[in-house]
């Protein structure tokens, strides 16, 4: 048998058996992915103000949560070793510019897919969904559910879904819209606003800090697919980083980021985990 013939079907086998498919070195000189595993560093945009999905530890400096782990994964993947990664704060409104523009390889931040959304930057595949709820103080009986906030002052933040569906379905709302959801949570406490809005996992993360003081209403009224923003025209990145969350969701590797994020503080809020695969 000729040696070409004999490389060919070797590389043949190892992508049937799941080993050799998608390796890095098989990556297109021009790609995102050579360029990173080149560099030997991803750059992620993330939050850092959201416990259970970015969160930097103000004690380590170290971030923490479901989407950083997700991204030590992709980095583990592209470079050899999850420590390969630098995280960028990125805040809602700036999650498009910080892709277009190149501050970042792509963006992991509690990232709502959306139509108008998709315009601007291409998504992969949803690899969490969550569902949008509130959090109150816990001796206010006034608010059970959205239709509960008419004429009630509710914070959230710029950039989100949140704000679109607050107003269309309560369109008497009040909302303080701000840069992050931190901000929220001592205007909540203090009784400058009513109610804070966003995605329960994010809500979750927020509650645990203050579990004597807020509550989570536990009435989820949208459903929020999130998914990995990339350049626009960066349909082959896209297309690597899709098949990673099949690969993650069949091999235990998402099961296993879950558990030591948001399966620490017994989340059972939504339909988390996604069927893309």
């Amino acid at each position: 048998m000729r040696r070409g013939l004999r490389v060919v079907l070797a590389a043949v086998l190892l992508c049937v058996l799941g080993t050799g498919c998608g390796e890095a070195d098989a990556f297109a000189t021009e790609s995102t992915m050579a360029r990173i595993k080149q560099r030997g560093v991803l750059t992620v945009g993330t939050k850092f103000d959201q416990p259970m999905f970015g969160y930097k530890d103000p004690a380590s400096g170290r971030i923490t949560g479901f989407d950083a782990e997700i991204a030590r994964l992709l980095a583990k993947d592209l470079t050899g070793s999850e420590r390969n990664v630098r995280f960028v704060e990125t805040v809602s409104r700036e999650r498009e510019n910080f892709i277009t523009q190149g501050v970042v390889d792509l963006v992991i931040a509690t990232y709502s897919i959306t139509p108008a959304r998709a315009e601007l930057v291409s998504f992969t595949d949803p690899y969490y969904y969550a569902g949008q709820d509130l959090l109150v103080r816990m001796g206010d009986s006034t608010i059970n559910q959205v239709t509960d906030l008419g004429g009630k002052t509710v914070c959230t933040a710029k950039g989100s879904t949140s704000v679109d569906r607050l107003r269309e379905q309560v369109p008497t709302a009040k909302l303080e819209i701000v840069d992050a959801y931190s901000i929220c949570i001592p205007a909540l406490i203090s009784g400058r606003v009513d109610a804070l809005s966003t995605d329960d996992t994010i809500l979750l993360g927020l509650l645990a800090q203050h579990p004597d003081t807020l509550r989570l209403v536990r009435k989820p009224f949208g459903r929020e697919p999130y998914g990995m923003g990339v350049r626009k025209q960066d349909t082959a990145f896209r297309d690597y980083l899709n098949g990673l969350i099949c690969r993650w969701l069949r091999d235990g590797q998402w099961d296993r980021a879950f558990m030591s994020t948001i399966g620490v503080h017994g989340n059972t809020a939504g339909p988390s985990r996604p069927a893309n695969c």
